[in-house]
């Protein structure tokens, strides 16, 4: 049956919250001291106190696009995907990412593939300038079939300097860098209906030049060193890195305000195709992928244009939405609020 939704190919966002909920209700112990957490709960990345600093420690993984890098038997990216998707996340308090460190579990070995995920971590590393500093190698075929490559991250931000949201409001602006593709999430969408439609890998995207196994496998785009530049001439109020749950994820900046986007960045082909194969609906397109948006500042609009401009020296941005009343995230040209 083709799936017409993330939660009919397997992935159902609301009891995966649940899930998460259940768990955390038992995480109750926090430390004293030195290394206590502090700061906001259920964002981006965790503060842990460090005096007049804070750091910060976060976890993601690369998920079942390995899976489309073992149908094309390439794996020198999807290293990139694995340090991105938590440096990314590290950079949403003001944070700068430092070290890192991975997880690859494996059913069997093969030294080839090691080597090239190895060379995917090290160029993503280079792209966000942190150092992987260590990590853990484990053989575990009674439970991993394949491969599964998992990184955590740390970072530092003074104090003075978190962005915890706490300051959007009303009549700021939503400055857009753009994504690179379909990054790493609702591939177990993207697979079942590639499947489902007798699709290839192989095959053309309609209306682009690349094929399917070109963009699915794409690297996530790091924008460590684009932001940092921003976070230095100006003062950001809040940031949102636009992965799993696509743009929900402005909501988690700050809940009881609303995000009007207005001019957002075109989705790549990949996007249309999907949806046209799973004749998906706008609001589950929108609520899975990130369709065009990587990662998103919120600021007042007198710093717009400086921002903007900073962010250009390293890829597309723009100013695409601003902050309103109410809540929700309304998207252009329709009454679709996610």
């Amino acid at each position: 049956m083709k799936p017409r939704t993330y939660r009919e190919a397997g992935v159902d966002i609301e009891r995966e919250g649940r899930s998460i909920a259940a768990l955390a209700s038992q995480l109750v112990y926090a430390r004293k001291g030195l290394g206590a957490p502090f700061g906001p709960t259920g964002f981006f990345t965790s503060l842990l106190d460090f005096g007049d600093w804070a750091l910060t420690l976060n976890t993601d993984c690369v998920g079942t696009k390995l899976l489309v890098a073992r149908d094309l038997a390439r794996w020198d990216t999807v290293g990139i995907d694995c340090v991105a998707m938590s440096v990314n996340d590290c950079l949403c308090v003001g944070a700068e990412p430092l070290a890192f460190v991975d997880y690859l579990a494996v059913g069997a070995y093969d030294e080839s593939v090691a080597q090239e995920m190895g060379r995917g971590l090290n160029r993503g590393a280079e792209l966000a300038d942190v150092t992987v500093v260590g990590g853990e190698f484990s053989t575990v075929p009674e439970i991993v079939r394949e491969y599964d490559l998992v990184g955590a991250c740390v970072g530092s931000v003074r104090k003075e300097d978190i962005v915890d949201g706490t300051t959007v409001e009303p009549g700021q602006v939503i400055v857009g860098l753009r994504s690179s593709g379909l990054h790493a999430n609702g591939y177990t969408l993207v697979r079942k209906l590639l499947e489902t439609e007798g699709v290839s890998l192989e095959d053309p995207i309609p209306g682009s030049a690349e094929t399917y196994g070109e963009a699915l496998l794409r690297p996530t785009e790091i924008y460590v060193r684009d932001v940092r530049r921003v976070l230095q001439e100006v003062r950001v109020q809040g940031m949102a890195h636009i992965t799993g749950g696509g743009l929900l994820n402005l909501a988690r900046i700050r809940s009881n305000v609303g995000y009007q986007i207005e001019d957002p960045f075109p989705p790549q082909p990949i996007f249309r195709a999907l949806q046209d194969l799973g004749s998906l609906a706008d609001r589950e397109m929108y609520r899975t992928f990130n369709m065009g948006q990587g990662f998103a500042l919120v600021l007042e609009e007198s710093e717009a244009d400086m921002a903007v401009e900073l962010l250009r020296k390293g890829g597309e941005a723009r100013v695409m939405g601003q902050v309103t009343e109410g809540s929700g995230v309304h998207l252009p040209g329709s009454d679709l609020t996610l």
